[in-house]
């Protein structure tokens, strides 16, 4: 890459190309945005977001655009409290790839920052959980690409953050693992029809900041970054 940068999100494109956005560098946030052509195996810098974040989501809509939700630009030691108590971004920002611009989209009801997005079979982003200034939030949050507005839809039944969610065949969102003040077992079931969420069977091992992926046949995969007891 141009610059060097954690914390920041990625995304591949409808035209195969890959879309690294902000993070965190030396200590500075960044709003800057940079495009890696697989063809030709180069980066090159595209323009910048409107606002600086790290621990955001970037969703690709079926627009081919990309929404960039949340984070935080306040600067995160590596101390858990002082993690915990950075306050959460409410702003979202849509990228176009045929212009290569960035634009204001609507404003989240509650600001947050290791949460996680979805993009759902009615083309609607599921956003659920996170943190905000100190708080685990249970919350969750579905962006309209159509009228670019969000609105609050049914909360978890646990405050998590650094967890990950999965849109299944059904249409229906899992969302796994995270942390409150210990790391969870339990899993969730987000049905887009009604709203609501119900608590499913729970992972053998309590984890966070994993990731998971679905398979070709429909099984769901969790591999594990670390777990607490």
């Amino acid at each position: 890459m141009i610059n060097t940068r954690y914390g920041h999100a990625s995304s591949v494109l409808q035209n195969g190309k890959i879309l690294v956005t902000a993070g965190i560098h030396n200590d500075t946030y960044l709003n800057s945005a940079e495009l890696y052509d697989p063809l030709t195996e180069t980066w090159t810098i595209t323009n910048s977001m409107n606002n600086s974040r790290r621990l955001h989501t970037a969703s690709i809509l079926w627009n081919g655009k990309v929404l960039v939700s949340g984070g935080t630009d306040i600067y995160l030691s590596s101390a858990e409290f002082v993690y915990r108590s950075s306050i959460g971004l409410n702003s979202s920002e849509l990228y176009d790839p045929s212009t290569e611009t960035w634009t204001i989209t609507g404003t989240m009801n509650i600001g947050r920052h290791a949460h996680s997005a979805s993009l759902l079979t009615n083309g609607k982003v599921l956003i659920a959980g996170g943190i905000h200034n100190g708080t685990m939030l249970n919350s969750t949050e579905l962006y309209d690409p159509s009228t670019r507005t969000w609105i609050v839809t049914g909360s978890m039944h646990n405050e998590r953050y650094d967890h990950t969610a999965s849109v299944l065949t059904n249409g229906k969102v899992l969302v796994t693992g995270g942390g409150i003040d210990k790391n969870l077992y339990n899993t969730e079931l987000y049905d887009p029809s009604t709203g609501i969420w119900t608590l499913t069977e729970n992972t053998i091992t309590h984890r966070i900041e994993h990731i998971s992926f679905l398979l070709p046949y429909g099984s769901q995969k969790i591999a594990f970054k670390h777990f607490q007891q």
